[in-house]
């Protein structure tokens, strides 16, 4: 379950396979900021994929396993896999980054890449692991992967003295991450506010978190792309989101640059999109400007596209 003993049992299965990521005060901001950037991949995702795969018995993984992914949870996926001696195929969207996709390649996986977006990648991948009978490891609807994200909070409520602030700001996609973190802040620090940051673009949690259709929603893909796609209809992190979360706002395109730009000007740290949405919520007053604890959950973006963003002035 998704839970805080689910959450520590990960911790202790993926312990010396992670990094604990550093954590950085910016007085500006009143924040604490998680570099999850620093993390093995680049990515929080590598610790809910190394999670999920120390959950399989060696049998039942030893033909391989299957993965959907924007590109972030393709690599911890792979990086898994290949450590653990076994081979994964992983599906992208046409339209992945370059970057992530060759390094999931690098990482040994084999690529399937599907037209369309990330819904359609996400169809093909389930069909193709239901065909195989192989197990199949989502990005957010897996138990194991929830709990594996969730270590990001114990190592938070460990390092940070969060009687001293008033709400943590955390990324959403598919809402993996934010409920593994509320998992641990719900029972540690219940008084905490439990902001989510998605880009505008695919708002698709937002709606569902609003009890709206996500069919309504007309996705534009941008920075953010590891955020992006429809969350299934029937996925364990839609109640967990509802139940934990106390609010989700929304980042424009231009939002997302400001924060990169910051990022890089203020703590000289590379950060993807998907990740500069929390720090963007407070960088652009969509949150109360008070003490705050923000996960930075990733860093893989595109060198020209880095370049060009924190070329412009802050």
């Amino acid at each position: 379950m998704v839970n805080i003993a689910g959450i520590r049992a990960a911790a202790a299965l993926i312990n010396g396979e992670i990094q604990r990521t550093p954590l950085t005060h910016d007085d500006s901001l009143q924040a604490i900021l998680k570099w999850e950037n620093q993390q093995v991949t680049g990515s929080f995702k590598a610790r809910g994929a190394i999670n999920a795969l120390k959950c399989l018995s060696p049998r039942r993984m030893e033909s391989g396993i299957v993965a959907v992914s924007a590109g972030n949870h393709g690599q911890g996926v792979a990086l898994a896999a290949a450590r653990a001696g076994i081979k994964a195929q992983v599906f992208l969207p046409q339209s992945a980054s370059e970057v992530k996709a060759a390094a999931i390649w690098n990482l040994g996986a084999e690529l399937h890449f599907v037209p369309g977006g990330y819904e359609q990648a996400e169809i093909a991948a389930i069909d193709y692991a239901r065909e195989k009978q192989l197990p199949f490891i989502s990005p957010y609807d897996d138990e194991a992967v929830v709990c594996g994200q969730g270590t990001i909070g114990l190592e938070m409520v460990e390092k940070i003295d969060l009687e001293r602030y008033t709400q943590v700001v955390v990324p959403v996609g598919g809402g993996g991450l934010i409920a593994g973190i509320g998992a641990v802040m719900r029972a540690s620090h219940p008084r905490l506010r439990l902001i989510g940051a998605q880009a505008a673009g695919s708002p698709f949690m937002h709606a569902l978190w609003h009890n709206n259709p996500q069919e309504e929603v007309v996705e534009t893909i941008g920075l953010a792309d590891g955020l992006e796609g429809m969350v299934a209809a029937d996925s364990l992190t839609i109640p967990l989101v509802r139940q934990l979360v106390d609010d989700i706002v929304l980042i424009s395109e231009e939002g997302i640059r400001a924060a990169i730009r910051y990022a890089w000007q203020k703590h000289h740290q590379k950060i993807e999109g998907s990740a500069a949405v929390a720090l963007a919520a407070l960088l652009d007053g969509k949150i109360k400007s008070v003490p705050t604890a923000v996960v930075i959950s990733g860093g893989n973006i595109l060198p020209h596209i880095f370049n060009e963003i924190v070329a412009e002035p802050i």
